[in-house]
């Protein structure tokens, strides 16, 4: 646990004392560690959920500023000082615009889609460690676990054209998800080659391994680079984020899948994209760039020290090269899109899989120190 964090898990720590003890004399001995447990877990799920959502609220903000930068423009600057509360604008308007559901839609699917897009974005968040102790599911097979819980997302994209009754909203859909399995597919090539070096699907085991007397040339981006630039890549293409969005081509397809959608059910769409962005960019920062580990020798003191703020910065320059993706690449053509997947990224992984497991057996193989 880092310096930083340690007096704020020492009070927390204090008070869960403190309410274990309320807690045995209201309802007793037998009944108070459930409750207890129940309460922690709920108030863990919490401190993950609202600063998730908080940040997936100003990734909308940041976006816009940095495009406008790059376009030699200001971006919101008019609610709020600096345009800070933006955000809070944006969900107010969504929050009281009226949500219409087309006629012949299925009106069940219609609203259970934006769920199914934002579930999976948000449940993949308990096994994500912060820290070696700051992470709500520390399991071992937390990386299949994140492979799992990811791929559904797919299905809220497919349920959103095919509910809405609308031939556009389906025609998008099924460009979406034939884009979204394709490099789905790249991407867990991506990862079993992260197994490979880690040997553990266990993500805090896989920061630990990057731990070296190298440095940042100690981290799995090195030894994995292919394969790092694949699943960055790849992330940028399953999150449907320019230039892969095909499926939201405006002069090509109206909007997409969620054409029909509008209010607040239109709005989760675009916080489960969010959510996922933020999401490849933690797991890009912890399977490739050594998680919570410094950059710096321990030597240097504080600069020197492993912190979840090192985690942070590195999640937050892989998903402002996301924004910076847009404003730069002009949107690829469909087939373009899948020709890179399935001719170019599938065969860059499986030879670099045979490379590595060659070179693993080799003295020249550094990166994995054993358990």
């Amino acid at each position: 646990m880092s310096a930083i964090l340690q007096p704020i898990v020492n009070l927390g720590y204090s008070l869960q004392a403190l309410f274990a003890a309320v807690l045995v004399a209201v309802f007793g001995n037998e009944a108070a560690p459930y409750i207890l447990y129940a309460v922690k877990t709920l108030l863990l799920i919490l401190c993950i959920v609202v600063p998730l959502m908080l940040s997936v609220a100003y990734l909308t903000l940041w976006e816009r500023k940095v495009i406008g930068w790059i376009q030699l423009r200001l971006g919101p600057n008019r609610v709020g000082p600096m345009g800070l509360l933006q955000p809070i604008a944006d969900g107010l308007k969504l929050l009281v615009k009226e949500i219409i559901v087309p006629s012949g839609a299925n009106k069940l699917l219609f609203v259970v889609a934006p769920l199914m897009a934002i579930m999976p974005a948000l449940a993949a968040w308990a096994v994500v460690p912060f820290e070696p102790e700051m992470v709500l599911a520390n399991i071992d097979a937390s990386l299949l676990y994140i492979m799992a819980i990811t791929s559904m997302g797919v299905y809220g994209v497919i349920i959103a054209g095919w509910a809405s009754n609308s031939k556009y909203a389906f025609l998008g859909a099924m460009r979406s998800a034939a884009q979204i399995v394709s490099y789905e597919i790249a991407m867990g090539f991506a990862l079993v080659g992260v197994l490979m070096a880690a040997q553990s699907l266990n993500l805090i085991d896989i920061v630990k391994q990057q731990q070296s007397a190298f440095g940042v040339f100690g981290w799995f981006w090195i030894p994995l680079f292919p394969l790092f630039l694949t699943y960055l890549i790849a992330g940028v293409a399953e999150t449907n984020r320019a230039p892969f969005d095909v499926a939201e081509g405006e002069s090509e397809i109206v909007a997409g899948f969620h054409v029909e959608y509008s209010g607040m059910t239109f709005a989760i769409f675009f916080l489960a994209e969010y959510a996922n962005m933020i999401l490849v960019s933690f797991l890009t920062a912890i399977m490739f760039l050594g998680g919570w580990l410094s950059p710096f020798p321990q030597s240097w003191g504080l600069l020197g020290q492993s912190s979840f703020l090192w985690l942070l910065a590195k999640a937050f320059i892989v998903v402002s090269s996301f924004l910076w993706f847009r404003a730069t690449f002009p949107r690829y053509r469909y087939d373009q899109i899948m020709r890179l997947g399935w001719k170019v990224f599938i065969p860059v992984t499986l030879v670099w899989i045979l490379v590595l497991g060659a070179w693993m057996q080799t003295p020249l193989w550094v990166w994995w120190k054993g358990t």
